[in-house]
């Protein structure tokens, strides 16, 4: 029996290979699209790579007509929410408009199913924690202003065609791949626990706190960190979901808990054994203080519960990744 494929768009990144992954292990075989701009050939293992950008004229109608998938994941964004401040229109014109020319070529295919990687940036800041899907949709950065659009797009489309899909706003993604095959791999990186490791490891000289007087207990921004293990099962459960007849919904993923800057710096520490060099800076434009999860909506409607709660596991397989890949670190005292 040929396996059934579907579209992993960004598949050769870091939460798109992980998806890829799981849906290999599940019964899918997963067709990477990625332009290779931040994603990793290497990590494309599960199934072919498709290489191109979702508005090059053709290039998605002839995929779709080559591999006919059930359905498509769409991971392909720019998502660094600092650099969004400095090149809005760069983050419009991908986000935004490549969402849109992927509808319309999966319209012209007859696709109707789409799992849409959103993220918390649509809500901005906010006084109530934890924040659920009814919290007021206020962006503080270009970057959630993309994302918001994005899903607004889908629902008038869903609202107007046999489009059905599912906006997974999730928290901050992190950890790496528990049997040590995928990892982060952004160049250059932006995500906290990988720049944490990397200090930890000589890699780079210091990381960098950007703000320190927020209202939090020791003034360093909050986070909910959800792991990329736990991401990756919760898009195959809102796959199979639409694929069964589910309707439309836009629901958030995380773990209810969050952790501070300070107290990633110090973890990593404290599991690697090596010491970290941490510099106070000035705030960046766009970080809320706060942005922790209520993901009582997605246990609802798709059975999902994160199984890696406790951020030592994140950085702990997030550690392993990087001495597995990188000669120049030292070994830590992993336990």
């Amino acid at each position: 029996m040929v396996a059934p494929k579907v579209i992993v768009t960004g598949g050769a990144g870091f939460i798109g290979s992980h998806t890829c992954k799981a849906l290999a292990a599940t019964g899918f075989t997963p067709v990477a699209v990625d332009n290779l701009s931040n994603g990793t050939p290497s990590a494309v293992r599960w199934g072919p790579l498709e290489k191109g950008s979702l508005e090059e004229p053709g290039f998605l109608d002839e995929v779709f007509r080559r591999h006919r998938p059930l359905a498509v994941l769409h991971f392909a964004a720019f998502i660094e929410a600092g650099e969004s401040m400095k090149v809005p229109g760069t983050f419009y014109r991908n986000n935004v408009a490549g969402t849109l020319a992927l509808t319309e070529a999966m319209a012209r295919a007859g696709i109707p199913v789409l799992i849409f990687s959103s993220t918390a940036a649509v809500y901005g800041n906010s006084e109530v924690m934890p924040i659920t899907e009814a919290h007021p949709l206020l962006p503080v950065n270009p970057y959630g202003r993309s994302k918001l659009m994005a899903e607004t797009v889908l629902a008038d489309l869903a609202a107007t065609s046999n489009l059905r899909f599912t906006a997974l706003r999730y928290f901050n993604a992190s950890g790496a791949d528990p049997d040590g095959e995928l990892g982060e791999n952004h160049e250059p990186e932006t995500h906290l626990i990988p720049l944490v490791l990397q200090a930890a490891y000589g890699l780079r000289p210091s990381i960098r706190i950007f703000g320190t007087d927020y209202p939090t207990p020791d003034g360093t921004c909050i986070r909910d960190y959800i792991h990329v293990h736990d991401l990756a099962q919760a898009h195959l459960l809102a796959l199979r979901r639409l694929l069964e007849g589910g309707d439309s919904a836009q629901m958030n993923l995380g773990t209810g808990r969050g952790f501070s800057v300070r107290e990633i710096v110090e973890t990593a520490a404290s599991v690697t054994g090596l010491p970290i060099n941490a510099i106070n800076e000035a705030r960046r434009p766009g970080d809320p203080a706060v942005l922790v999860a209520d993901a009582g909506m997605a246990r609802r409607l798709l059975g999902w519960s994160p199984r890696y709660t406790d951020v030592q596991d994140h950085i702990r397989h997030a550690a392993r990744w990087i001495e597995t890949t990188c000669p120049a670190a030292p070994t830590a005292l992993i336990a």
